[in-house]
């Protein structure tokens, strides 16, 4: 070969090396310039529940602190396993994320058939709240002023009063379904779409009482449209809510039940988006908006790092498919 053709040779070879090293880079520069664009947050339940409550507040900070603005996308149905499936397929690329819940570490134990997979299709960043379910009533309906009343009311009618769920196979089903065996009464379910569209019908007055999220409920108990009756947790809820009576209180020991709502990326998300998306998530739980949204609501927050949050998913799903096995809860 000769000097003329090794040169050559040698200045392709560089060239190219540039070229490979130049296009390795520019997903590197997208990266560190995210977001160029809206990001949507998609949220598995209809506006108004309880992952609403905490997730449109969470938003508005995030679209300050990131400076573009985060819509939210409402996709209910299905206990919240239609969003979530959704979120699922979403492309990897940053410019979706999803709020889940509870609902989502039980749906696994529940759902025979579901799409996908909450553990293995998902990126865990944080549990962004954790609030106490509350035993709640219509209080034009009942007239109980306390737990052991309901529980006598409840027992002088076997099969004629009724509770709202977010839908079968949600955490509100399944906190009735505990309630209803520890308090040895007969009520009936009835599932709707969402924590806000049964919120609705029990301040209509269409049904008797809910087992739900504190969060929801927060307006409706405010407002002295709902009356509440007990938390289910070991301690009273922190903040404004913290009047309310545990359950224990009430007389009925052994009812507990949290919500916890929580951000996750479609698996794949770029880390550095990742990092960005939680330090944002960090910054905007800790302002002084967020901080007064969620004491209002009886809420804290949860585990705030990936490996934490991950761990506490896997120890929920684990935990929600006893229950839900030994309840033989199964939703086709």
């Amino acid at each position: 070969m000769t000097d003329h053709r090794r040169r050559a040779g040698r200045r392709a070879f560089v060239a190219a090396l540039a070229t490979f090293a130049a296009t390795a880079a520019l997903p590197v520069a997208a990266q560190t310039a995210w977001p160029e664009k809206p990001v949507t947050l998609i949220v598995p339940f209809p506006a108004g529940g309880g992952t609403d409550a905490f997730a449109r507040p969470l938003a508005a900070e995030l679209g300050r602190i990131l400076g573009k603005s985060i819509i939210i996308d409402n996709k209910g149905g299905a206990g919240g396993t239609l969003g979530a499936a959704a979120a699922a397929r979403a492309p990897a690329d940053g410019y979706t994320f999803f709020v889940g819940a509870v609902h989502h570490a039980i749906a696994p134990g529940v759902y025979p058939s579901l799409t996908y997979d909450i553990q293995k299709d998902f990126a865990p960043l944080a549990v962004i709240a954790v609030v106490p379910q509350v035993v709640v009533v219509n209080p034009g309906k009942v007239q109980a002023k306390n737990l052991t009343e309901l529980i006598a009311a409840a027992k002088a009618q076997p099969g004629k009063m009724t509770y709202a769920s977010a839908g079968s196979g949600t955490s509100h089903h399944l906190a009735g379904e505990l309630f209803k065996s520890l308090a040895g009464i007969d009520v009936l379910h009835v599932p709707y779409k969402g924590a806000g569209p049964a919120l609705q019908d029990l301040v209509g007055g269409q049904v008797d009482m809910m087992f739900d999220g504190l969060g929801s409920s927060a307006a409706h108990i405010t407002g002295g449209r709902i009356k509440p009756l007990a938390v289910a947790s070991k301690s009273r809820a922190p903040g404004a809510m913290g009047t309310i009576p545990t359950a224990a209180e009430s007389g009925l020991a052994g009812y507990e039940v949290a919500t916890w709502y929580a951000l996750f990326a479609p698996a794949g998300t770029p880390k550095p988006v990742l990092d960005r998306m939680l330090a944002a998530t960090k910054e905007a739980l800790a302002s002084e908006t967020s901080t007064k949204v969620w004491a209002m609501q009886g809420a804290s927050t949860g585990a705030l790092e990936p490996a934490a949050m991950g761990a506490f998913l896997a120890a929920e799903v684990e935990r929600w498919g006893k229950v839900s096995k030994a309840g033989n809860i199964k939703i086709e």
